[in-house]
């Protein structure tokens, strides 16, 4: 299966290099697709190299190719997987805004396309109402969610907000 893995914004990052790993086991394909935020919290070169693939982070990544590898991307995806999703990002998707590559690649989907949502953020971000808008537009859009779980919260917090763990979404990818 060729899978687009995107990462965002979300302490919980550090995740998606256990996530990366174990769909390369699983014999998938696997390309990363960062956002700006989610480079603070961990590197390109740590998926590049878990994956085998070049990791895409800014439109000035593409300048390898004619091609836009944006478009490329989606059009080739077989599951749009993002974990960590950031209340931010996640906001762009349901509004069809696209700031980033990976805005743009869930812009440029196929329909048919599954796509499967991890948020990670913070309880009262989760719940504010402009989030649960979101979360219901994408729903209706076709997005499948897995979590957020509940827990210990990076922010010190105690309650929903948690990404998955990764046997969690590995499960949900059926």
């Amino acid at each position: 299966m060729n899978i687009v893995l995107g990462i965002t914004g979300s302490i919980a990052a550090y995740k998606a290099a256990e996530l990366a790993s174990q769909l390369m086991k699983r014999k998938h394909e696997v390309h990363v697709v960062m956002t700006r935020a989610a480079t603070e919290f961990i590197t390109p070169l740590t998926l590049q190299v878990l994956t085998r693939q070049p990791v895409l982070v800014t439109l000035d990544d593409e300048k390898q190719s004619w091609k836009p590898g944006h478009i490329e991307l989606a059009d080739q995806a077989d599951l749009f997987l993002v974990a960590p999703l950031s209340a931010d990002t996640l906001g762009n998707f349901a509004n069809g805004l696209a700031p980033d590559p990976l805005s743009s690649i869930y812009l440029a989907l196929p329909k048919a396309t599954r796509v499967l949502l991890a948020p990670a953020m913070n309880g009262k971000m989760w719940d504010h109402p402009a989030t649960q808008r979101n979360v219901a537009q994408l729903v209706k859009d076709g997005c499948e969610f897995v979590g957020p779980a509940e827990g210990e919260l990076a922010c010190g917090y105690e309650g929903l907000g948690r990404m998955s763990e990764v046997a969690e979404i590995l499960s949900a990818l059926g």
